[in-house]
């Protein structure tokens, strides 16, 4: 069985694309579907796999999974993609409309030029900062700036939801980050039970800081949404800048505000079309 894709990518975050409304892939198959595509020397390669699905409760679903076949609940630059996708693709005409993954409805505002998509303001609704919810094994309610040690070294984290979760760690330098040493250490602490996405950020100043990020099941990537939305509410909580920033990632920089009047997370930025193709690599029947 051959297969169509699209190679997407959002600040260097990219992803492999299948349009579930052409075809369907047996939900028993996609973990090593997801595997196969991902794999950058055997496969096409990328983060992970983006399904684009029709939905009920929102006008289009994003089915997303890691690199390792694991499914993640949420991606800030792949939905952004996926809005790109079904735009420029003439699947909906409008500039605003909505995107459900895994069960969160989020809102697309598109800036179009020419019938083509140039940037994707996101309301990522608002961050969840209780420990419980994140879910991160705390005794207090919200976990700003707590100790945890990792590989016998301690550091101090700020926990949020984005709709999957992040563990901040502010640094002098992110150059200086032993990123691949400590990440999946990270990731697989016995303090995060669903393992964590972990952020490293420097802070330049009020207005911008640099991020590297440690992405569970992917490992080091070149930008993650959700982590520069939980970067942005991690440096309000701790004071270090405004609500309106710019997070500098190895893949480019997106724009996030936290809103004070509602609360909500904006995410701006852009998506890019990358290649398309048909791939044989499709698990057995």
């Amino acid at each position: 069985m051959r297969l169509k894709f699209t190679k997407m990518q959002g600040c260097g975050n990219d992803y492999v694309y299948i349009n579930g409304f052409e075809k369907t892939v047996p939900q028993e198959k996609k973990a090593e579907l997801v595997r196969r595509l991902s794999d950058r020397h055997f496969g096409v390669g990328g983060d992970g796999v983006i399904f684009i699905n029709p939905a009920q409760d929102a006008d289009f679903e994003m089915e997303m999974y890691n690199a390792d076949g694991s499914r993640s609940e949420m991606c800030g630059n792949g939905i952004r993609c996926v809005a790109k996708y079904v735009h420029d693709k003439g699947m909906t005409d409008r500039e605003q409309f909505t995107i459900v993954s895994g069960g969160q409805i989020k809102k697309m505002m598109l800036t179009v030029e020419d019938g083509r998509t140039e940037a994707v303001r996101v309301d990522m609704g608002e961050p969840e900062l209780c420990a419980q919810k994140i879910p991160v094994l705390a005794d207090a309610q919200r976990v700003v700036d707590a100790p945890v040690t990792v590989g016998g070294q301690e550091y101090r984290m700020t926990c949020v939801s984005m709709g999957n979760p992040h563990a901040v760690v502010f640094v002098e330098n992110t150059e200086d980050v032993q990123i691949g040493e400590c990440g999946p250490l990270f990731e697989c602490h016995e303090r995060f039970p669903n393992r964590i996405n972990t952020e490293f950020v420097q802070v330049l100043d009020k207005k911008q800081v640099r991020m590297r990020v440690w992405e569970r099941g992917t490992g080091e990537t070149l930008a993650c949404g959700t982590g520069c939305c939980a970067t942005a509410v991690a440096c309000v909580l701790n004071g270090l800048t405004d609500r309106k920033i710019t997070v500098l990632v190895r893949g480019g920089a997106l724009q996030i505000e936290w809103n004070e009047a509602d609360n909500h997370v904006y995410m701006t930025g852009p998506a890019e079309f990358v290649f398309e193709g048909e791939t044989e690599i499709v698990p057995e029947s």
